[in-house]
């Protein structure tokens, strides 16, 4: 497999995330029914293009202060933030809020977002909480659980970890798209093909469109349309 690049991820934000994933059944169909999101989600701006990087990946709570010693706990801030701006990018960072009632605290609101754009992230993705949602760093996505007022407790439990974020499971590093719909997991080795697939699949529902799109459309033209989409390859 050649080398993903900038540009490869680049490409992909031109689709949304919903023609992806018919794409990725198409490269990689034994993933038709998993590593996407599949839970209601807030979008911070729904107008905001895709945006596609590589996966940060951390864990937070909210409800109880964190157990560190208060010099533990900003070096392992610290760390995570050096984490998050560590190559290869663009990134996308995924945070799993494991307090019993996810959001309790928000971790994301304007400083977050402005620290984590200015460090090459493009947007994030948690079960958790957003807030200051007028502040936030301009261009940054975020996709949450919900939308709270407060930050309560908020602290980076680990990073670089496994996480599972509104069903979709994410390592370190995964591929991410996102966009007002949610987000998946982009297999490295399917990237390079995604845009052939998204012309196949385009030329395919064309059809299909035209005709239920002209006038005098009924059943028996679908029946045609459906049949002449299928031969094409």
């Amino acid at each position: 497999m050649s080398e993903i690049t900038a540009a490869d991820l680049k490409a992909l934000c031109q689709w949304d995330t919903p023609t992806i994933c018919n794409a990725l059944e198409v490269v990689v169909p034994e993933r038709r029914a998993t590593g996407f999101t599949v839970e209601h989600m807030q979008v911070l701006d729904p107008t905001l293009a895709p945006i596609c990087g590589y996966a940060r990946t951390a864990t937070c709570r909210a409800a109880t202060p964190s157990p560190l010693p208060a010099a533990e706990a900003r070096e392992l801030r610290a760390r995570y933030y050096e984490y998050v701006a560590s190559a290869p990018g663009p990134t996308v960072t995924v945070i799993q809020d494991l307090d019993p009632i996810p959001g309790f605290g928000a971790f994301w609101g304007e400083v977050n977002t402005a620290i984590h754009k200015g460090l090459g992230c493009l947007g994030a993705v948690t079960n958790g909480s957003i807030r200051d949602l007028d502040a936030c760093a301009k261009g940054f996505q975020l996709l949450a659980g919900k939308v709270g007022p407060s930050h309560a407790h908020v602290h980076v439990v680990d990073f670089g970890c496994e996480v599972n974020v509104l069903g979709m499971a994410v390592l370190s590093g995964d591929i991410i798209h996102a966009d007002r719909h949610g987000a998946v997991v982009v297999p490295a080795s399917a990237v390079k093909a995604l845009p052939a697939a998204v012309d196949l699949l385009t030329r395919r529902e064309a059809v299909i469109l035209e005709a239920a799109r002209a006038p005098g459309f009924d059943a028996a033209k679908l029946r045609k349309a459906m049949s002449e989409s299928a031969d094409i390859h």
